[in-house]
């Protein structure tokens, strides 16, 4: 049996498959459409410290959750102690589970010293997580990557610090920073980091399919796995999986598809304006479509649409075409 009930602190989830946090994509809108298939987490994107210990509005509106489905965890970054313990406070109204973000292995992130840099500094990443876990009134998790590079892989020691500075569960990128998101995630280190530590272990990294989610556990132990890129486009995912687990057969029709996006849409257009809504949805529809028929030529076309009503029409037209 691959699924079952996952607890973080004392926070028991209705299963062991999540929501990673990604940037600039798991916003409330996409998180309310992944809810509709039941993962057992979904995570915000990564909210900045300083941000919050700054006041900046931009920031605090990425803590919108209205209408969604619990529990929700909440992934916070930074490299500065007391900004870190502020905001760890912070989201503690808000949050199910607060995860640290130590992983991230953008340019503009790891310049200040945040994400995945901190693997280069781990009694710094220690002190951190210790503060963080004093903070909050949550189950603290971190997610991290292998290393920073071939020549320093920490998963396990960072693990082993993760426990002892007193996280309840950690997240385990099976990639190094410099490798971003290319080749192919070590799932040996993430069974290594299993083996080492007694908290929940989650496993992250190139998991597609039910068939990757069954490899994943079999090979690694994990209690839990996240996937991040394999829902782009495709957040029926989390169904998809436990129904095949189930021994079911999962399909989805093109009009269902289509309802999907059109709700998706509706959920970005709640919470931003017009414009920025449907600039910001165009991604997510090249996603959808991709591997369907013409999906490039209407792809070029659709990124030259900033009204809802027009882009509705093409939507439309498009899938009762196919």
């Amino acid at each position: 049996m691959y699924l079952k009930k996952l607890k973080i602190g004392n926070v028991e989830l209705n299963n062991n498959i999540l929501l990673a946090p990604l940037a600039g994509i798991t916003d409330r809108a996409f998180r309310l459409i992944c809810e509709k298939y039941n993962p057992g987490l979904v995570c915000t994107e990564m909210i900045s410290a300083k941000g919050l210990y700054y006041d900046d509005k931009k920031t605090e509106q990425l803590l919108n959750m209205k209408d969604e489905k619990r529990p929700i965890a909440v992934q916070i970054f930074g490299s500065d102690v007391e900004s870190m313990g502020y905001a760890a406070e912070y989201v503690s109204k808000y949050a199910d589970i607060i995860d640290i973000n130590m992983g991230c292995p953008a340019p503009k992130v790891v310049k200040n010293g945040d994400g995945s840099k901190l693997l280069l500094d781990l009694e710094k990443a220690r002190a951190i997580i210790e503060e963080v876990v004093k903070r909050a009134t949550v189950p603290v998790t971190v997610k991290f990557r292998k290393g920073w590079d071939v020549n320093n892989i920490v998963a396990v020691e960072m693990a082993k610090i993760c426990e002892e500075a007193g996280a309840s569960a950690i997240t385990i990128h099976g990639r190094t920073r410099s490798e971003f998101y290319s080749g192919t995630a070590d799932w040996d280190i993430i069974r290594k980091v299993k083996e080492s530590v007694s908290i929940p272990v989650i496993g992250n990294g190139d998991v597609k399919s039910a068939e990757d989610v069954k490899r994943m556990f079999d090979e690694t132990h994990v209690d839990g796995i996240m996937i991040g890129r394999g829902t782009l486009g495709n957040p029926w995912i989390f169904k998809q999986i436990e129904d095949e687990l189930n021994g079911k057969e999962f399909s989805i029709s093109n009009q269902e598809k289509l309802d999907i996006i059109l709700e998706h849409l509706n959920y970005m257009l709640e919470d931003k304006p017009e414009r920025v809504a449907v600039v910001e949805m165009r991604k997510h529809i090249s996603w959808y479509i991709k591997n369907t028929k013409d999906a490039s030529k209407v792809r070029d076309y659709i990124n030259q649409i900033t009204d809802k009503d027009e882009l509705i029409k093409t939507l439309t037209e498009y899938f009762n075409s196919i």
